[in-house]
């Protein structure tokens, strides 16, 4: 059937073609002055060229000029403003961290935790996008705040203690505004809630609260995962792996736990509530666990036995058992797999403060070969916390007999008055040694009631090397560390002068 049916291929084509439809050609609109040709089957085709009209210059309209200047004047001038208002904004020095950013926190979030994790979580989500608070002035580190702590030049002798940052969340915001030492934690070893909530009461009238968190923990592994992507983003950042950055190969000094020239990151670490106090050995191990998965990521491991808030805790202050807790933490500490090892310091309590007590502590600082000693923490005691002429007010008195710790302006005078007995105490001690070689000086962090410039001096001046707040930042806002050191200066010109 094929041959057939090609045959009659081209007499169907014949047939079929006047009924195919016509050829449609573009239309172009007609030029001036052209020359229509017919179509033709020549194939040579003569153009001719036609000259061409000439174009109309531009006529600008004076009213569309204007609209566009003020549209460029306005976006200039709006540029500037949020230009001028981010810098403004995101400057420990502008007045609205202090007079405007902590009262409206108390007045949206009457719940204290609340407005802690509020304002954890901002200073974290800022910090992430780049529009976080910071110190815009740079430190030198000669400068006249400048100290040596642990054979580290620090830029300045100020810290932030720990509670703000209980998981290690915002290790690096806290640094950016100002703070030469950042404290997070308390750790605990496994997860734990704390106690039951509401645990966080403000009395504004005497810039305090009472907290009896408990101690609530997310635990050493949480927090170690944070700590160990910290790192190995930062030896991303500079080209180096996280070995290089743990042994400060080509760091420059860095220390490997705050990632900060001039800066140190110290962890604390406690118990699990869990935990009989009474078992040394339990104990023991809930500490040595934390160091274990943190170490690596501290240059300061705090051993707290001075929370008022975990039952029994305070109990391992006694000599005995805290040689014993110090001890195994200090040989554990040492198994770091680190060139430079984390000092491991102990954070005492303000209220065991008869001679006895300090004597023991003393004692025990010595014999552990512990570097120092943090001093001091909340208070459980209420008497001397109103000064005179102040006034409670509304619920504020029944707040101050809440049960849990209190800190604040008032703690002050006892911890300067701790520090210089403690300085006395352990300096004396060290006379005592037998070895040919005389022991390094046992380093003191002052911790309670420091709110500004002169209190930091102040507690420096008795023996300590850090002064360390808390309280004073959730009264006075994220420029608190920006504001003491510039008193500090002022004081130390005057007295220059």
């Amino acid at each position: 059937m094929a041959a057939p049916y090609l045959r009659t291929r081209p007499a169907l084509s014949a047939a079929l073609r006047p009924l195919a439809p016509k050829p449609r050609f573009q239309s172009f609109p007609r030029r001036p002055n052209s020359t229509t040709t017919p179509m033709t089957t020549t194939t040579t085709t003569t153009t001719t060229a036609t000259p061409t009209e000439p174009t109309k210059a531009a006529v600008v309209d004076p009213s569309s000029l204007s609209r566009r200047l003020k549209l460029s004047a306005y976006a200039t001038a709006l540029a500037a403003v949020l230009g001028v208002g981010y810098y403004y904004a995101t400057d420990t020095r502008a007045s609205v961290h202090q007079y405007l950013v902590p009262p409206l926190l108390r007045t949206i979030f009457p719940d204290a935790e609340e407005a802690h994790h509020v304002g954890t979580a901002a200073l974290k989500g800022l910090y992430e996008t780049g529009l976080y608070i910071r110190e815009r002035v740079p430190e030198s580190p000669n400068g006249p705040l400048s100290v040596n702590v642990f054979g580290k030049q620090l830029l300045n002798p100020i810290g932030i203690s720990a509670g703000l940052d209980k998981d290690a969340e915002i290790p690096d915001p806290l640094f950016a505004l100002g703070a030469g030492v950042v404290e997070v934690g308390g750790c605990t070893p496994f997860p734990q809630e704390g106690n039951p909530k509401p645990r966080v009461f403000r009395i504004p009238s005497v810039d305090g609260l009472i907290n009896r968190y408990g101690l609530n923990s997310r635990g050493a592994d949480a927090m170690a995962t944070r700590l160990r992507e910290r790192l190995r983003k930062f030896a991303r950042s500079v080209g180096l792996t996280d070995n290089e950055v743990l042994n400060e190969e080509g760091t420059d000094g860095i220390p490997p736990g705050s990632l900060h020239p001039g800066r140190l990151l110290c962890v604390q670490i406690a118990k699990n509530k869990k935990t009989d106090e009474k078992d040394v050995n339990a104990v023991i191990r809930d500490y040595v666990y934390c160091v274990d998965k943190l170490a690596p990521y501290a240059d300061v491991l705090v051993v707290n036995v001075s929370s008022p808030n975990t039952p029994g805790l305070r109990d391992l202050q006694a000599t005995e058992p805290l040689t014993k807790l110090l001890s195994a933490v200090v040989d554990a500490a040492q198994q770091t797999k680190r060139k430079t090892k984390p000092r491991v310091m102990v954070k005492v309590s303000p209220d065991e403060d008869d001679d006895t007590q300090m004597e023991g502590v003393v004692e025990a600082v010595w014999n552990s070969g512990v570097d120092g000693v943090i001093v001091g923490n909340t208070t459980k005691r209420r008497t001397g916390i109103v000064p005179k002429g102040v006034k409670l007010i509304d619920d504020e008195p029944k707040i101050l007999h809440e049960e849990g710790g209190f800190s604040g302006p008032a703690l002050f005078d006892r911890t300067v008055n701790l520090i210089g007995r403690y300085r006395k105490m352990l300096d004396g001690y060290a006379l005592k040694s037998e070895s040919d070689k005389s022991p390094a000086q046992k380093v003191l962090f002052a911790s309670g009631g420091i709110t500004n410039g002169e209190q930091a001096l102040r507690v420096l001046n008795a023996g300590a090397s850090v002064a360390m707040v808390y309280t004073a930042m959730v009264y006075g806002g994220s420029g608190t560390i920006t504001r003491i050191k510039s008193e500090m200066k002022e004081k130390l010109a005057d007295k220059s002068a």
